[in-house]
């Protein structure tokens, strides 16, 4: 009887517990529609559940728990519970609805009532399908008008990748963080990569897990914005979210038929770990958000065999030597009765050779395939490491507000700090040149770049309202630092002494913005008045800092140091000259090293009138005064008109520039560049206040302007769930700073010959403002979504970017240079082509996402158009055919916390065209595919598996 009772308790206060626990409901998107595995979860707790197929849900909770409802690709609700089933209804996308920072200072304007293009890109749903992890890639697949790809060969380029909005440079796009100035990199472009010459934002510092959304303006907007918005503005949107924590790992390699160089496998191992947590400050909403990552790449290399020289017969004298324990250095003085002794016993047929300069003939003849098979080599053994750099880093950012009443006054800060080193190789040194000191390595060696790449950043601000005006006054520091160090290398000149390891030194580049920004909206003028204004003040500096000695000086055979033209550098066998400096990278001089700043001040006024419930227009205009190279004022007119509730049709017009960085102006060093034969030069380049600049006839920079203008329409079909948007533009750029082909002295002993034997250089280039350009084209955007079935929900985006760049009018050269018929120099051919066909013109993406309560499946379709050689020869310029590449995710949601995903990036291992024999550019094998123009780089396949974890 008491066992009765008893249960008869249990069941009454279980089904009274029940009843209390229960909160049930519904969530539909904006059309209505049931939304099946969208997420509830009582706010503050781990208490959570997904709804079924039909929308609805259950979970535990009480009437007056706040219930937090996301689903992807719509604006997360928080809701009180309620008894009785709720209907809960989340806003569609901050693909199309949600309102933007960047392209307006209206804080009531969304991406489709803009008078401009915008993108609105959601973090979130890309973090857990996209096979890439890092920012540049992200962009690269997602956003048909953004560019960039990995480099090779291509020095500290290896490390940051070049990226560009339109075609346009990389310093002609604006990076901002929450509305506020980023720094850009200290690495200026000097290789032979598209962007050459250009200093480029490196995005790759900030986690994709930092980040709620990205907007990315596709106009001009200098008269907004400032220097450097000519092709357009990326803004990127830090998490807020708190009281949630989301952990990733990701892990992938190339499965490809040309792994490991071309014999198939797996290589390019690289693994991403990355989590975000926020937690709740104040009773107003306040939050601060963590966010960080770290990650391993390995490098990989798609080089098949050097098919070149690479052994002489004075190497065969060597390796008889060598196996006789003799000194090998003691083979280059001018008694050659050790080298005739070996030769001898090598069975070189010397012809009664007595001397030196009788010797040098003969011991210079190929001997590359017997000798290889003496040493038990393959000719692959010589291969140089052309594909991926391997990377290693950690990041982290901080994002902060704390409201301080209930009026909108708020403080609020972020920050960013992040550190990798980089690790690739430039081309192999061999037995053969005079660059290589057998007697230190006898086979050659591969010389490696090593980076030290930091950066740190921290904005600082106070908004709030004074007389119904909102004030917005902040302060933002961001610095990047860049050094190198050489290893598995050499000082030919230094011979015997070298060391085999040099701190090369580097660079660095810092900048502090402070802002004010004032805005008022008046809501009963005409249908909305918003007027902006405010100033700012900017202060830059860039250092470069000198390396060791034996980094970069070059040494006579006793061990000098040279610093007079009587002097003369030690030599190999052959009377050649040993290059100074540590190979593949010579260091920075204390010649070069150099700290430079400027500052300027700008002001800005900002109308923007919705004249009727149709028509909107805006107006802006910007003066800024630079220290160095003076003031200038720009404007912008933009416009929309809505022709019905479904059609908009916009367009701008507006004029830019761009301040000539401090890195162009002030940027000196050594490098060795090698031409389109793959033979090195020593490349000198000089500032443009340099005497050798100003015995060329080179005038100092100026700032590159550009006028745009730009039209396009907004459509949306209910019925059909489709939008449409539709922009066309045109952009003039005049001035536009290049970096020039490479100046030779006359070898006569004149002034500029004796600038380049300072500089340890056999050649010298600049920055010069050397043309003009005009870029058009029209970028298309298409979303569709729609219901199969009661299960399944697909969303299908189809974006495409048709643009072209040429320079117009004549190249701006100075009489000195048409004089002496250098002008071809100035703006040499594969300037050219960078400038225009080194990378797609045309872009497209379908991307589609099938989402379920359990599964979502993510397909995307990329087609990149044709790309061109760079290269000075014109009958050399091979064209490279458009490519189809697929990526394919499918992950599940094992539960409301755990996700797993498995994919591919390239599914179907597709390659750019490869480099044909008859075009000249394979440089003996080195290069199967160019590295001078870029589509989607070389990794082939990649797949790829990733666990998310999501604790609300």
């Amino acid at each position: 009887m008491k066992q009765q009772f008893f249960n008869v308790l249990i069941l009454v206060f279980g089904v009274i517990g029940l009843a209390n626990a229960q909160i049930t409901g519904t969530v539909i998107d904006d059309d209505s529609v049931p939304l099946p595995g969208a997420s509830v979860v009582v706010k503050g707790t781990t208490t959570g559940s997904t709804t079924d197929f039909d929308g609805n849900f259950s979970i535990n909770a009480e009437p007056g728990d706040n219930l937090v409802v996301s689903y992807i690709g719509f604006e997360t609700k928080e809701v009180t519970a309620t008894s009785g089933a709720m209907r809960i209804q989340l806003s569609s996308g901050v693909a199309l609805s949600e309102v933007v920072i960047v392209g307006s200072r209206n804080p009531n304007r969304t991406a489709t009532e803009s008078t401009v293009p915008v993108d609105v890109i959601d973090m979130a749903e890309l973090n857990n399908v996209a096979p890439q992890v890092n920012l540049n890639q992200i962009l690269n697949y997602v956003a048909p008008s953004f560019t960039s790809n990995t480099q090779t060969i291509s020095d500290g380029t290896d490390h940051i990748d070049p990226a560009s909005l339109r075609g346009l440079g990389p310093d002609q796009v604006l990076v901002l963080i929450n509305g506020k100035r980023r720094h850009t990199s200290s690495l200026i472009n000097v290789n032979g990569t598209f962007g050459r010459g250009s200093v480029g934002t490196d995005l790759n510092a900030i986690p994709a897990s930092a980040i709620q959304r990205i907007e990315v303006l596709r106009d001009g907007a200098a008269a907004q914005y400032g220097s450097d918005a000519i092709a357009g503005v990326i803004n990127i949107v830090l998490n807020k979210s708190v009281n949630e924590l989301n952990a990733t790992v990701t892990t992938g390699a190339n499965f490809s038929k040309n792994a490991n160089d071309q014999t198939g496998g797996v290589d390019g191992e690289s693994t991403n770990v990355a989590a975000s947590y926020g937690l709740p400050l104040g009773e107003n909403g306040g939050y601060i958000n963590l966010s960080g990552d770290f990650d391993v790449r390995e490098d990989y290399s798609r080089m098949k065999e050097w098919e070149g020289e690479v052994f002489n017969q004075y190497n065969v004298v060597e390796r008889f030597a060598n196996n006789d324990g003799y000194d090998l250095s003691a083979l280059l003085d001018d008694d050659v009765t050790d080298v005739i002794q070996y030769a001898n016993q090598a069975g070189i047929a010397l012809n009664g050779a007595t001397t030196k300069e009788e010797l040098q003939p003969i011991l210079s003849q190929d001997a590359t395939t017997s000798e290889l098979a003496a040493r038990n080599q393959q000719r692959s053994d010589y291969n140089m490491r052309v594909g991926q750099s391997a990377l290693r880093g950690g990041r982290l950012f901080a994002n902060f507000a704390l409201p301080l009443d209930d009026n909108g006054t708020e403080v609020y800060s972020f920050a960013g700090i992040s550190s990798r080193t980089g690790n690739s190789a430039g081309f192999y040194r061999l037995p053969n040149q005079s660059r290589t000191y057998t007697p230190a390595y006898i086979n050659g060696f591969l010389p490696e770049i090593n980076s030290t790449i930091k950066d740190r950043s921290l904005s600082v601000g106070i908004k709030g309202k004074i007389n119904e005006w909102n004030v917005d006054l902040s302060n933002t520091y961001g610095k990047n630092s860049f050094l190198y160090t050489i290893g598995n290398t050499f000082n030919a000149s230094l011979q015997n002494a070298s060391p085999t390891f040099f701190d090369a030194g580097g660079f660095s580049f810092a900048q502090n913005t402070s802002n004010l920004d004032v805005n008022r909206f008046f809501e009963d003028v005409m249908s909305g008045l918003n007027v902006a204004f405010g100033a700012e003040y900017r202060v830059e500096n860039y250092d470069i800092v000198a390396g060791e000695e034996a980094s970069y000086s070059q040494y006579t055979a006793d061990g000098q140091r040279i610093t007079l033209a009587s002097q003369q550098p030690s030599q190999d066998f052959f009377g050649n000259a040993r290059p100074g400096g540590s190979q593949v990278f010579p260091g920075f001089s204390p010649s070069n090293e150099l700290s430079r700043g400027r500052s300027s001040i700008a002001g800005y006024f900002d109308v923007e009138a919705d004249f009727s419930e149709k028509w909107l227009a805006s107006f802006a205009t910007r003066f800024e005064n630079y220290s160095d190279f003076g003031s200038t004022i720009n404007f912008k007119l933009a416009t929309r008109y809505k022709i019905s509730d479904n059609l908009n049709i916009r367009g701008a017009a507006n004029t830019g520039f761009r301040a000539p960085s401090l890195h162009q102006i002030n940027f000196n060093s050594t490098s060795t560049i090698f031409d389109q034969n793959g033979n090195p030069q020593e490349v000198g380049t000089f500032a443009n206040n340099s005497r050798a600049a100003k015995l060329l006839g080179i005038p100092e920079l100026k700032e590159e302007t550009s006028s745009s203008v730009s039209l396009g329409f907004t459509a949306n079909i209910p019925d059909a769930n489709l939008t449409f948007t539709v922009d066309g533009y045109y952009v003039e750029i005049n001035d536009r700073v290049v970096y020039t082909g490479q100046f030779q002295g006359p070898g006569t002993g004149t002034e500029l010959d004796n600038l380049l034997r300072q500089a340890n250089a056999t050649a010298a280039s600049f920055f010069a403002n050397a043309i003009n350009t005009e870029s058009r084209g029209l970028d298309v955007v298409i979303t569709h979504k729609t219901n199969i079935g009661d299960n399944f929900r697909l969303k299908s985006d189809l974006a495409g970017t048709f643009s072209r760049t040429n320079q117009i009018g004549d190249i701006n050269a100075s009489e000195v240079l048409r004089n002496a018929g250098q002008v071809d120099t100035y703006f040499p051919e594969d300037s050219r082509v960078y400038l225009e066909e080194a990378v797609p013109r045309t872009k497209v993406n379908l991307s589609n996402s099938l989402t379920s309560d359990r599964w979502i499946m993510f397909l995307r379709n990329v087609y990149f158009g044709e790309v061109t050689e760079a290269t000075t020869v014109v009958a050399n310029q091979q064209v490279f055919g458009t490519k189809l590449v697929t990526d394919l995710s499918i992950g599940y949601k094992a539960s409301d916390a755990l996700t797993l995903t498995i994919g591919a990036n390239n599914l179907f291992d597709i390659y750019p065209d490869r480099a044909e024999e008859s075009f000249g550019n394979r440089s003996g094998g080195r290069f199967d595919w160019s590295r001078r123009a870029q589509q989607f780089g070389i990794g082939g396949r990649f797949l790829f598996a990733r666990v998310n974890l999501a604790l609300k």
